[in-house]
């Protein structure tokens, strides 16, 4: 009895936030072990077909760069990178177009029809929903660098995002842009989970991660910092406790936020069913950013 008086607890402690985020969209960028380890997969995919079916708007961006390399190997190319970019070839395009499109994305929309959910992937035809330009890096001496077929969002068809979403379908878009030249372009997907978000003025930002949030000491678990402002997070960055990995998250996080995006999390994927936990508990259990004050 105890125990079932605890589950009906947490339904009453979710209540409040089903009720304030209904209708609501929240942007899931998904990758990381969230994605390659099955079991977490499985339960994230699981957290996204509740909160689609308690009246959420859940819109999932993934990436996939760890089966991209793996793809690559298998045809004998080696992955080349500056600045957390691959740089993409035409040969590698095509690889990451196969990897994100028709595997991954295939795989995501079919598991989580196996759950019970409807999903369905924008990439294809008239249901492409991200466009975008060539990115170029600048150097230290102030040159640009060309990583060829590497892009950045200026685009999004949010209302084909939108009216999936209001049909109770999940959108599911891998990162990959339409350029002005009607080719693909190979996008962060950080970064493009931000661009979708910003466009969407979603509710929500949330980055799926391998670490447990925003740590003041990265080999200290128990430093996470659970609440943070805009401003604060930018001294994060300049103090260099930020860094490598986490910060084209940050920066993705910062830009929504300007945007009008209401709050971003950065949670670890790799904890079963971490987004409801997140998203609809007192507690949460990772870092929020939110705006500035005033």
């Amino acid at each position: 009895m105890n125990e079932a008086i605890q589950k009906a607890e947490v339904l009453l402690e979710a209540l409040s936030y089903i009720r304030q985020f209904r209708d609501r969209i929240t942007v899931i960028k998904l990758g990381g072990s969230a994605m390659e380890e099955e079991e977490a997969l499985q339960a994230t995919l699981q957290d996204v077909v509740f909160m689609e079916t308690v009246g959420m708007r859940p819109v999932l961006v993934h990436g996939g760069g760890k089966a991209i390399d793996r793809a690559m190997a298998r045809a004998g190319l080696v992955p080349r990178k500056v600045q957390g970019r691959r740089i993409t070839d035409e040969a590698t395009l095509q690889i990451v177009v196969q990897v994100l499109r028709d595997e991954i994305n295939a795989d995501i929309v079919a598991r989580m029809q196996r759950l019970g959910g409807r999903a369905l992937g924008l990439h294809s035809g008239p249901l492409r929903v991200l466009f975008g330009e060539k990115l170029f890096l600048e150097t230290e001496t102030g040159e640009k660098l060309d990583l060829g077929r590497v892009g950045r969002v200026t685009r999004v068809e949010t209302q084909l995002v939108e009216n999936v979403c209001a049909a109770g379908v999940v959108p599911v878009i891998p990162s990959l842009a339409v350029g002005g030249d009607g080719a693909w372009l190979n996008v962060n997907a950080d970064t493009a989970a931000a661009a979708v978000a910003a466009h969407l003025r979603a509710e929500k930002l949330v980055f799926l991660t391998d670490t447990p949030g925003l740590l003041r000491d990265r080999r200290d678990p128990h430093s996470l910092i659970s609440s943070l402002t805009a401003s604060q997070c930018r001294q994060l960055i300049r103090e260099r406790i930020v860094e490598e990995g986490m910060i084209p998250k940050v920066e993705g996080c910062l830009e929504a936020l300007a945007a009008g995006v209401r709050k971003t999390h950065i949670i670890d994927g790799r904890i079963r069913h971490s987004l409801l936990l997140e998203i609809y508990t007192d507690q949460g259990i990772g870092t929020e950013i939110v705006r500035d004050s005033g």
